[in-house]
C-alpha cells in the first residue's frame, strides 16, 4: 500500500485508457452479485485511505458497511457521516476480530464482501529489532489470517455469493531493499491469498471470489508526508477503489494498480526481472546490485512504451 521511492518501485500513467475506466467504473458496470444493495460489507483500516473510500464507495451502491480501525474517534466520525456502523477493533487481536463479527452478525445478519485492509509500515531491514517486526507482522499479516479464518469459513460454506479482497504490495512481489519486514508481511499476504482463493475454488458450491489488491502510488495516510495537496503521480483512494471493482467484475484475481508516475509495462518488467533472479541464478535482489544494474535498464527498458 505504501508508494516505493525510486529506485523501488512505484506505478504511474496508463497509456490504455485505464485511469478513465477507474475514474467511473463503479457506476457504470454491472457489478458482482456481493455488492447488491442490502448486502454487507466488512472493512478492516477504514478510517483513512483506501479502507474508507471502500466504505464510502459501497455505501453509495447501497451495502451495510461495517467499519474497523483502530482510531476510534476518526473512525466513528466517518461512519457517522456515512451512515455505517463503527467497531473499534485491533486486527493483530483474534478475539477483537471475533468481536468485529459478532457485531456484524447481529446487525445486519451475514457478511458478504470482507475487505481485510488494515496495514502499517516503518518495519526496517533484516536486523531491525524484534519490536518493529511484531508490529508489521502482527497487523500486516496475522491480521489478514485472522480476517480470512474468522469471517472466511463461514462465507465460503453459506452458498451466497461473497467476495474476500485482501491489500497486498508492489513490495511483496519485487522486494525492493529498505523496509524487509512490510515487504516479507505483503509477499505472505500474497501467498496467503493465492491459497485462499485455490481452497475457494475446491470448496462445493462455494460462490465466494478471494481477490488480491496491488495498489500503486496512493495519497493516504500512510503514504502522505506532512501537509499538502496530493502529489500529481498519486492516485486518490477513490480512483483505487473504482479500479477494484472493475478489475472484481472483469474477472481478476491480481488487481494491479497503477497510478499517474509509471505504466504498469515498467511494472510487469519489474516483476518479471525479480522472478528472474530464481531462474537465471542472480544474485539476490539483482536489480539492486552495481553488477547487474546495466542489465536490468535494458531489460526495463526493452518493448515499453515511452511516456
Amino acid at each position: 500500500m505504501a508508494r516505493e521511492r525510486r529506485p523501488r518501485d512505484h506505478d504511474g500513467p496508463d497509456h490504455h485508457g485505464i485511469r478513465r475506466q477507474a475514474a467511473g467504473a463503479g457506476r457504470r458496470m454491472s457489478l458482482h452479485p456481493a455488492l447488491a444493495a442490502g448486502k454487507t460489507a466488512v472493512i478492516t483500516g477504514a478510517a483513512d485511505g483506501i479502507g474508507l473510500a471502500a466504505a464510502k464507495i459501497f455505501r453509495e451502491l447501497g451495502l451495510n458497511v461495517v467499519m474497523a480501525d483502530v482510531t476510534g474517534r476518526k473512525l466513528k466520525q466517518e461512519a457517522e457521516a456515512i451512515g455505517a456502523i463503527a467497531v473499534p477493533t485491533d486486527v493483530a487481536d483474534r478475539a477483537a476480530v471475533e468481536a468485529l463479527k459478532a457485531v456484524a452478525i447481529e446487525k445486519f445478519g451475514a457478511v458478504d464482501v470482507l475487505m481485510n485492509n488494515a496495514g502499517v509500515g516503518g518495519g526496517g531491514d533484516a536486523f531491525a529489532g524484534d519490536d518493529a517486526w511484531s508490529r508489521i507482522l502482527d497487523v500486516n499479516l496475522w491480521g489478514v489470517i485472522n480476517g480470512v479464518q474468522v469471517f472466511g469459513e463461514e462465507m465460503a460454506l453459506s452458498g451466497r455469493p461473497g467476495l474476500i479482497i485482501n491489500t497486498g504490495s508492489k513490495q511483496g512481489i519485487t522486494q525492493p531493499p529498505g523496509d524487509t519486514a512490510y515487504n516479507v508481511s505483503k509477499a505472505a499476504v500474497k501467498a496467503l491469498t493465492e491459497g485462499l482463493a485455490h481452497t475457494l475454488r475446491q470448496t462445493e458450491d462455494c460462490q465466494v471470489t478471494a481477490h488480491l489488491l496491488i495498489p500503486g502510488y496512493t495519497f493516504t495516510g500512510m503514504t502522505r508526508r506532512g501537509p499538502g495537496d496530493k502529489p500529481d503521480a498519486a492516485w486518490t483512494p477513490e480512483q483505487v477503489v473504482h479500479f477494484m471493482l472493475a478489475r472484481i467484475e472483469a474477472g481478476d484475481f491480481y488487481i494491479l494498480c497503477p497510478d499517474n508516475d509509471v505504466t504498469r509495462a515498467v511494472d510487469e518488467r519489474r516483476m518479471a526481472w525479480a522472478m528472474g533472479d530464481i531462474i537465471e541464478n542472480r544474485p539476490a535482489l539483482s536489480r539492486w546490485h552495481p553488477d547487474w544494474k546495466d542489465a536490468f535498464a535494458s531489460f526495463a527498458s526493452s518493448g515499453v512504451d515511452k511516456p
